[in-house]
């Protein structure tokens, strides 16, 4: 039998459009990498009960099993809800899918964590598409983390179908705002989403403030990669990745 390709296995937000197509979009013409995905039931952003059980443990262990059938060489929990509901969830959550199938396991929150800790990252800006509230924990999380956010611009919405609809283009300008901060340049600008079409500026706001710039969906691609051992990205998608 040929050697087959890498298999990436994508837990998704139900209500996310932008994580698949842009992951197609970041591999182009590659060959030795194929993506597959199940989704989980996601719809809003926010902190409380209601929206912090989409991401209980049961949910994710049954589609990882899920993925476990198309016989994946990772699988990732391609969500950031571990920024605010706590990084301990997401190390959970990935204790629990490795063990019921045997499969390496990542989630976006980690694999950012995971890029800072390489690249010597500790100060960052921070641009998501949440509400005020849901900044404010993702704050003290990375805090928590030993990462210091010198400041942060967010866009206020929390239906996560929304986040998809804002133009790359709408990013510039809070990206222009916290990398022109006099006192708080931070070592890397994040793009904190996954439903958030960060990637396709990367290379322009890179280029113009010499910063890095880390989007979820190319961190989260990257980190899965490094797992299965193949090739990491294209400088444009974030010249850290490469």
């Amino acid at each position: 039998m040929s050697s087959r390709p890498v298999r990436i296995g994508m837990i998704v937000p139900s209500s996310n459009t932008c994580l698949e197509p842009q992951t197609y979009r970041i591999l182009g013409d590659r060959t030795d990498v194929t993506v597959h995905s199940t989704r989980i039931a996601v719809t809003r952003i926010a902190l409380d009960s209601g929206s912090d059980k989409q991401f209980d443990f049961r949910t994710m262990l049954d589609a990882a099993e899920l993925l476990k059938t198309a016989e994946v060489d990772v699988v990732a929990w391609n969500g950031t809800a571990g920024s605010w509901l706590g990084v301990d969830h997401d190390r959970e959550t990935v204790r629990q899918i490795t063990e019921a199938t045997g499969i390496p396991a990542t989630t976006s929150t980690l694999a950012y964590l995971d890029a800072f800790q390489a690249f010597g990252i500790s100060r960052i800006g921070l641009v998501t598409p949440y509400t005020q509230d849901v900044n404010d924990a993702v704050v003290r999380i990375y805090r928590g983390e030993g990462i210091s956010v010198t400041s942060e611009r967010h866009l206020g919405l929390s239906i996560n179908e929304s986040f998809a609809r804002v133009d790359p283009s709408e990013l510039l300008e809070p990206s222009k705002d916290l990398l022109e901060r006099p006192g708080e340049r931070p070592e890397a600008l994040i793009y904190l989403c996954t439903n958030l079409y960060g990637a396709p500026v990367v290379e322009e706001v890179e280029r113009e403030y010499g910063v890095p710039v880390l989007d979820s969906v190319a961190v989260t691609l990257w980190k899965c990669l490094t797992l299965a051992g193949a090739a990491g990205l294209e400088p444009r998608w974030g010249r850290l990745l490469a």
